[in-house]
């Protein structure tokens, strides 16, 4: 199968969105191959062509969130004043916002594995990039970049997860502030 066949590239974003929305309404744990193919009107073998399993679709599917909360992250002047959260955060917070109800499904209790674990390797990846790149606010020289990296990529992805799934959540803007503001200090 080649990837750059437009049908394939069709297909595939077919399945994406198929996933996505199957996801937003119930637990991925529950999701068959054949309800994914269903929902994005394509046949069970082509399904199985592109990915072996829900996980692996629902881990593509959700790449984007991934790399928008990594660059979010990575962006973020981690040496901004205290009083106002960086424009990225904002943007990032607000962003989980509108995808509530599929971030509390993969980042929640029930949630996937493969996900939550993707999306702390490739923030702590991002970040640890970042801070080798003279990114790294001050006064941590006595901390390793990948271990600083690490506890600022777990801190952030425990509010998300905790965020999302509050009974009523504050705002995005509220929570980019709070989380901001527990980070500088």
């Amino acid at each position: 199968m080649n990837l750059d066949d437009p049908r394939a590239r069709r297909s595939r974003a077919r399945m994406r969105t198929a996933i996505l929305e199957l996801a937003a309404a119930k637990d991925p744990a529950t999701i068959t191959m054949s309800e994914v193919a269903r929902h994005a009107g394509l046949n069970r073998a082509t399904v199985y062509q592109h990915f072996p399993d829900v996980d692996a679709l629902v881990t593509d599917a959700m790449e984007e969130a991934v790399a928008h909360v990594v660059r979010a992250a990575a962006t973020c002047p981690l040496d901004a004043p205290g009083d106002e959260a960086p424009r990225p955060l904002d943007a990032l917070f607000q962003h989980i916002a509108r995808n509530a109800a599929i971030y509390r499904r993969m980042l929640g209790t029930q949630g996937s594995p493969l996900f939550c674990a993707r999306m702390r390797e490739r923030l702590t990846a991002e970040l640890t990039a970042s801070f080798r790149e003279g990114r790294r606010p001050a006064g941590f020289d006595d901390v390793p970049e990948t271990v600083h990296a690490a506890y600022l990529a777990g801190a952030l992805l425990g509010v998300i997860a905790s965020w999302v799934s509050e009974e009523t959540p504050a705002t995005a803007e509220e929570t980019s502030l709070a989380f901001w503001r527990m980070l500088r200090r």
